[in-house]
């Protein structure tokens, strides 16, 4: 139990670790989504461990890392930005002669090739209910690495090594998501013009428009940690409406009652500057039958379908030696001797056993039939694998509600609300051999 205490935990110290001094519970209040905020620690070694250029280099000779995929090779001069990848593998011979020339390296995928930084957004995506993803950037001192952009994500600058001076301007209302088309006029002065050193912590919020330039005598590399990417509530809506609509259209004569004769007539852009009666009444039907969709709407079944999306989204769960021991993973199954040895799970109504992670594992409906989706199987190249999951009988949905609800405590075999031992055992078999459940010790 205590371990599973910390586990739960472990993702708002981590995230605490992240923005330190500034409480969590302040930080969302005040700041979340709402402004850029910049922490200056004087601590060059507070993020040492998570990556480095040595690593980086590491990677490039010993991973399979390929240009355009995993990394991309970018300059930006004259206003102008430029992407530099030739194909093929990018190897050290190349990427560093590159470097010297002056270009930025932008790796896309460190938590496929760094356990630590898998481990880190692996935990935070429990703490943002949404994926958590990340970029390594390594930038030559004297160079700007983008232009003058914005995203539409979270973002935590985690300064890692050297030097680089950020401004980060207003949000200007009105731009599409991949717009690029504003001017220094249009972007004005910025409201936060900094330099992160080693040790240094930037966040802005997604739409803000930010810049970021080397110094002219020290390098840069920076983690960029992002969250929150189509996470909104009209992200949601565009679940609910097309559903609500489908449902009312089958159950509500009022949706299905046939547009006016000659609505074309006064309706539509060319008549749109016409004072015309019909025109209000049109609206207000408009008005009336949106009103009405709300009642069909399907909420519930829209969440779940966002759940599987985030579900799909996520880094499987790093293991501690203890996990890994006690799940499938980590199983005595074997060749030894010339023979199998070990086959088969071995649990009883006594095992006690317990769901891996929060929210590595979700109950959904599915029209007739209840999936009960996963994250542990997952690959740590996004999207890599389908999203997994495995029928369970409506029979057995409690007990799996049981086991969700009761993390972080371990619990009995026997205590699962099952029809017959039978029952209980098989699920708890399905569950560990599928790696959503792991045992209290070692197998």
């Amino acid at each position: 139990k205590r371990r599973g205490s910390r586990s739960r935990e472990r993702a708002s110290k981590l995230f605490q670790w992240l923005i330190d001094p500034i409480p969590a519970k302040t930080f969302f209040r005040d700041t979340w989504e709402k402004k850029p905020i910049f922490v200056q620690r004087k601590n060059p070694h507070y993020y040492k461990g998570l990556f480095s250029t040595a690593e980086f280099d590491r990677i490039l000779r010993e991973d399979d890392v390929q240009f355009g995929v995993n990394l991309d090779v970018t300059s930006y001069t004259h206003g102008k930005r430029e992407t530099h990848n030739p194909p093929g593998r990018a190897l050290p011979f190349t990427v560093w002669d590159f470097y010297e020339s002056g270009c930025s390296l932008r790796l896309l995928n460190p938590q496929a090739f760094s356990s630590t930084v898998w481990n880190v957004l692996s935990i935070l995506q429990e703490q943002f209910g949404s994926m958590a993803g990340a970029n390594i950037y390594l930038t030559p001192a004297r160079t700007q690495g983008f232009a003058p952009h914005y995203d539409d994500i979270e973002a935590f600058v985690v300064q890692l090594e050297g030097k680089k001076h950020w401004r980060v301007y207003k949000v200007l209302l009105g731009l599409s998501l991949d717009s690029t088309n504003f001017s220094q006029a249009d972007i004005g002065k910025p409201i936060l013009d900094v330099v992160l050193e080693a040790g240094d912590l930037l966040y802005f919020p997604r739409g803000f428009i930010h810049q970021g330039n080397c110094l002219p005598d020290v390098h840069s590399l920076h983690i960029t940690i992002s969250s929150y990417q189509k996470n909104s509530w009209g992200d949601l809506l565009q679940k609910v409406v097309p559903a609500a609509l489908e449902i009312a259209m089958e159950e509500d004569v009022e949706f299905r009652r046939g547009l006016p004769l000659d609505y074309l007539t006064y309706m539509g852009v060319q008549n749109s500057d016409m004072d015309d009666p019909r025109r209000v009444k049109f609206f207000s039907q408009i008005e009336s039958l949106m009103k009405r969709l709300f009642n069909y709407a399907p909420v519930d079944a829209s969440v779940d379908q966002k759940a599987r999306d985030f579900l799909h989204d996520c880094l499987p769960p790093v293991l501690t030696p203890e996990e890994l021991a006690s799940s499938v993973r980590g199983a005595p199954t074997r060749w030894e001797d010339g023979r199998v040895k070990d086959v088969g799970v071995h649990i009883t109504t006594q095992t006690q056993v317990r769901i891996l992670r929060a929210g590595c594992a979700r109950l959904c409906s599915d029209g007739d039939t209840v999936h009960l989706y996963y994250t542990t199987n997952n690959s740590r190249v996004y999207h890599k694998e389908e999203l997994q999951s495995c029928e369970i009988k409506p029979e057995l949905t409690d007990a799996v509600e049981f086991l969700i609800h009761s993390y972080p405590h371990f619990v009995k075999v026997e205590s699962l609300p099952c029809d017959s031992v039978q029952d209980r055992i098989a699920l708890a078999e399905l569950l560990f051999e599928n790696g959503i459940i792991h045992t209290a010790e070692a197998l």
